[in-house]
């Protein structure tokens, strides 16, 4: 008899759109379970909006950092100088003050203003792309053609990295987040993204340019380790393309199966916005961000958590609490979602929230407009989810006009 395919870890069962009923389950219960990690660990699994947002809100106690000693089951032994070499610049595994030096230092690159001076560039690739489709002809794959080269493009010239190098980036940013692949072989693409990265920042070294990597060896170069650099721009090239194209990919997925409301996206210039919102809170994309570890005991819904312990958040139970927002299950781009968890919250919201909402704003109504009669070529069921990775999305979306 064929085995059953394995399942992903409880905090990242979906089925399809929704988060999987066990996960509702939780959240009307006792709203936090210890249930086992990727990598077979216990874990406590935080449910609720409001507690998930106390988690969030407090890294004092949920820290982001991992104490001395701290392995994964089944990772290689790693001295503690090449792990200091690999967390250095990574904001996701750093707690204040550490993660405030270098994030202010970020921050003038993702203000509104200069996220608003970059909307004609957005608009040329995105048009750019439209064009390449329609020149094609359907069908189209929209994941390989419009979803990841947008945000792909976007982030490279950002950075500064080299938009030649996006096919091999790409390749190891699937990898490194595929957590059904063995831990050393995804510890292994991550050290040759990081080897790639120091090319760049090499580079930028010797020749600082206008990009967010020029930016920082300008301004803070004497500040900055080489180490610092490469994580702070393998976290942006990470983040900067694998979360916006998901979220482009089953947005528009999300938007055929509610015809009226792709309708709406398409016809309304005032219903983009919302719309985004709403997309976001509704698919959740990021299962539930870095996990924390308690520095001391504490109490969560009536839990005791002792210190020292892992805690998961669920931003899709968080979503989709009927205690947040009401018809929590209805996908209603009107409702707008304020208040809703998918940037995370606290000191490790996502610096790059801004520029995510504008390439959505951008791209979404572009595309529906360009094919008023997009549909999907492919029977629904047929649609083939990641369910394995650390970011929800699609693998490839078949599409006629």
């Amino acid at each position: 008899m064929a085995q059953a395919p394995p399942q992903p870890p409880l905090h990242m069962r979906r089925n399809g759109f929704d988060p999987t009923a066990e996960l509702r389950d939780i959240r009307e219960g006792d709203g936090v379970l210890v249930t086992k990690s990727a990598f077979g660990m216990d874990v406590y699994l935080v449910t609720r909006h409001d507690d998930v947002k106390a988690v969030l809100a407090d890294h004092e106690r949920f820290s982001n950092t991992r104490p001395p000693g701290f392995v994964v089951p089944g990772a290689p032994v790693v001295s503690e100088e090449d792990q200091a070499r690999a967390r250095a610049g990574n904001l996701l595994g750093l707690d204040p003050p550490e993660h405030q030096r270098l994030r202010r230092m970020l921050t003038p690159a993702f203000t509104q203003r200069r996220i608003k001076a970059l909307e004609p560039r957005i608009d040329a690739i995105v048009t750019d792309h439209l064009d390449a489709m329609a020149a094609a002809g359907p069908p189209a794959d929209l994941v390989e053609n419009f979803a990841l080269p947008i945000p792909s493009l976007v982030i490279c010239e950002l950075l500064g990295v080299p938009y030649a190098d996006r096919a091999d980036f790409q390749r190891r940013s699937a990898r490194q987040l595929d957590l059904s692949i063995p831990i050393p072989e995804r510890l292994e693409v991550g050290r040759q993204s990081r080897e790639y990265m120091h090319s760049l920042v090499r580079r930028a070294r010797t020749a600082p340019g206008d990009d967010i990597l020029g930016m920082l060896v300008r301004e803070h170069g004497a500040e900055l380790s080489d180490d610092e650099l490469v994580g702070i721009a393998g976290l942006l090239l990470l983040a900067g393309h694998e979360t916006t194209s998901n979220m482009l990919g089953l947005g528009v997925l999300a938007l055929l199966r509610h015809p009226d409301q792709l309708a709406a996206v398409r016809d309304d210039s005032a219903a983009v916005a919302p719309a985004v919102e709403e997309l976001l809170r509704w698919l959740s994309i990021v299962h539930s961000g870095i996990p924390r570890i308690t520095t001391t005991d504490v109490e969560i819904a009536g839990v005791e958590i002792p210190a020292g312990e892992l805690v998961f958040v669920s931003l899709p139970s968080a979503n989709r609490d009927p205690g947040f927002t009401d018809a929590p299950e209805v996908l209603d781009i009107a409702r707008g979602a304020p208040g809703h968890l998918a940037f995370g919250h606290g000191v490790h919201h996502c610096l790059g929230a801004p520029l995510a909402r504008m390439e959505m704003r951008i791209a979404l109504p572009a595309l529906l407009r360009r094919f008023p009669n997009l549909e999907l070529a492919e029977p629904f069921d047929g649609v083939q989810f990641r369910s394995f990775h650390f970011i929800y999305g699609l693998r490839s979306l078949a599409v006629r006009w």
